[in-house]
C-alpha cells in the first residue's frame, strides 16, 4: 500500500495486520534508475570507473562504474543512477551509476513500489506510526531484550542487549533483526555484535537461525567469530529510514507533523497546528499550502517548546 503524502511519499507491505516491510521516498529525490546526462570529469587511463558531472541534475557528482575503455575524460554520457546520494553526518555520500545501455537498463531491475495501483488514504491505524516511531528511537524491542541500532560512515552497527544467556539472547534478537532490516530497509556494511559465544556449536545455531529469518533478503555474510561479530552486505541503493533521522531528525519529524495534521478529525474551519519551534523552522510555505488544499482548511501553527520533536498535536478548532 502506498500513501502520498506532502513532502514524501510512504509504502507498507503488509501480511494481514503485520508490517512486513516500509519505505519512503521524500519528493524531489534522486531515485535509482533515472538517467541523467553528465560530463565525465575524471578517469585515469585504461580504468572502468570514473567520476562524472551532472548540472541538469543539481550539480549531482556521480561515481560510474563499468566505463566503456575508449571513453575518455570530457565525454558527455548518459548515466544510468544505481544508488542515490546518501546524507552522512560531516558528508555527502555521491551517488553511483553507470552508462545507459539500453540493452541492459538498470531501471528493470528496480522494483519501483511507488508506482502501484494499490493507493490509499491512510494505512490501517498506528502501522506507519509503529514504524516511525521504532526508527526515530534507533531500537526493536523482543522478549526480555532489544536491538540498538546506530548509523556511522563505515556501516550500520546492531547491538544486543537483554537479561538471558548469551545463547538464548542471541537467538531471541535474530527476528528483531530480521524486522529491522526490512522496516527501516538497511543495507551496504552491517555489522552485529551478538553475545560472545565460546561453544562453536552456539555459533553454528546463530548463524543457522540468521539463514533462516534472511534467506529471502539478497546479501553476503561472514560467519560468527570468537567474539560475536557478524558482518554482512547488501545492496544499498538509496537512504534507510535510520540514515535519514540520522542526518535530517527534524525534517522528518516536520514531514511527520503534517501527516498526522492531514488526518486530523472535528468540526471547525480552522486546523491548528502545535509542534516544537524548530519543526515549524523546517515547514515549507508549499507545504502548508497543500495541506490547507487537501483538508479544505485554513492552516494555524502554533509553536510550544515544550513538546517533543516526535509528538506533534493537530486539532480542528473553530476560532
Amino acid at each position: 500500500m502506498v500513501e502520498r503524502g506532502i513532502g514524501e511519499d510512504r509504502a507498507l507491505l503488509m501480511e494481514g495486520d503485520r508490517v512486513v516491510a516500509a519505505r519512503l521516498r521524500q519528493h524531489g529525490e534522486l531515485q535509482p534508475g533515472i538517467i541523467v546526462p553528465a560530463k565525465l570529469i575524471s578517469k585515469r587511463t585504461g580504468a572502468r570507473r570514473g567520476v562524472a558531472y551532472s548540472a541538469e541534475a543539481d550539480d549531482l557528482t556521480i561515481l560510474v562504474d563499468k566505463l566503456p575503455r575508449e571513453v575518455t575524460e570530457g565525454s558527455d554520457l548518459l548515466i544510468e543512477i544505481t544508488r542515490a546520494p546518501i546524507a552522512e553526518r560531516g558528508r555527502m555520500k555521491h551517488a553511483q551509476g553507470r552508462v545507459h545501455d539500453p540493452a541492459f537498463t538498470y531501471a528493470n531491475m528496480v522494483n519501483d513500489i511507488f508506482t502501484t495501483e494499490n493507493e490509499v488514504f491512510q494505512f490501517p491505524s498506528g502501522a506507519w506510526e509503529k514504524v516511525w516511531q521504532t526508527a526515530f528511537q534507533g531500537e526493536v524491542a523482543f522478549q526480555a531484550g532489544a536491538i540498538l541500532i546506530c548509523v556511522t560512515p563505515a556501516m550500520t552497527l546492531i547491538d544486543i542487549d537483554g537479561d538471558l544467556p548469551p545463547r538464548e539472547l542471541g537467538l531471541a534478537a535474530i527476528p528483531a533483526i530480521a524486522q529491522a532490516i526490512n522496516w527501516f530497509e538497511l543495507g551496504g556494511n552491517i555489522g552485529i555484535d551478538f553475545p560472545t559465544l565460546d561453544s562453536k556449536a552456539d555459533r553454528r545455531a546463530i548463524d543457522q537461525k540468521l539463514d533462516e529469518w534472511l534467506e529471502d533478503w539478497p546479501h553476503e555474510r561472514t560467519a560468527m567469530n570468537g567474539f560475536g561479530f557478524t558482518q554482512m552486505v547488501a545492496r544499498l541503493e538509496r537512504p534507510s529510514l535510520l540514515h535519514r533521522f540520522d542526518t535530517s531528525r527534524v525534517s522528518m519529524c516536520a514531514r511527520f507533523a503534517l501527516r498526522m495534521a492531514e488526518r486530523a478529525k472535528g468540526t471547525g474551519s480552522i486546523l491548528l497546528l502545535t509542534l516544537h519551534p524548530a519543526i515549524k523552522a523546517k515547514l515549507k510555505a508549499e507545504w502548508l499550502d497543500e495541506l490547507a488544499r487537501r483538508t479544505g482548511r485554513k492552516v494555524r501553527v502554533e509553536t510550544e517548546p515544550g513538546l517533543a520533536l516526535e509528538a506533534p498535536n493537530a486539532q480542528i478548532v473553530t476560532t
